[in-house]
């Protein structure tokens, strides 16, 4: 029987979709935002991956008096001195689309032969007690020259993962998922929850 909840503090629809799938062996109740009806922004200030879904879990925790789990990610690309990094979201202007973003960034490698990145993910938890659990995940690869796939969101179609012919957007959701930054960081988390939980029952 399900005896605990949690909040998934991210308003994007990919992220809840991947977050759900991989945490769904978990006898745990996971609710989204939308759920809730909690149509919020949370500024993120944070100068880091780890700073950044803190501030978007306590905001999430402190409102519904729930534990939530908040996540924040992001490209590196060596070549760029780590643009886009926290600000992946938001690069070249907050109105472009996906698409937009991923050309944005290609005009800005068009002539760089280094083209190593990574995708990073830090996950948080924190619980209205002030008790926080958190796990990193990162995926290495090289930024393509054209976009290609239609799977996936954000930088995905212009990532190829280290060891494949495919990009990120071009793999199934289970190849994506056993190698991704988030599938890698959800791994670790759901290891400390189940951790977490066997301790407390054990009390």
């Amino acid at each position: 029987m399900m005896n605990e909840k949690f909040v998934l503090a991210t308003a994007n629809p990919g992220k809840v979709k991947e977050m759900q799938e991989l945490l769904s062996g978990l006898d745990i109740k996971f609710i989204t935002r939308d759920d809730l009806g909690i149509d919020i922004d949370i500024e993120e200030t944070g100068t880091t991956f780890y700073e950044n879904s803190l501030l978007k879990a306590e905001a999430i925790c402190k409102l519904t008096g729930i534990p939530s789990i908040a996540d924040d990610s992001g490209l590196i690309v060596d070549a760029l001195n780590g643009e886009p990094g926290v600000y992946s979201s938001s690069y070249g202007g907050e109105a472009l689309t996906s698409p937009e973003r991923c050309e944005y960034l290609l005009n800005k490698m068009k002539n760089l032969e280094q083209r190593q990145a990574k995708f990073v993910c830090t996950i948080v938890c924190i619980y209205p007690d002030g008790r926080i659990l958190s796990s990193v995940g990162e995926c290495n690869g090289k930024i393509t020259t054209k976009l290609d796939g239609t799977g996936g969101f954000g930088y995905d179609p212009v990532f190829l993962p280290d060891g494949y012919n495919k990009t990120m957007a071009q793999l199934s959701t289970d190849e994506k998922n056993k190698i991704s930054h988030r599938g890698i960081a959800l791994r670790n988390f759901a290891k400390l929850l189940k951790s977490n939980k066997a301790g407390k029952e054990s009390r």
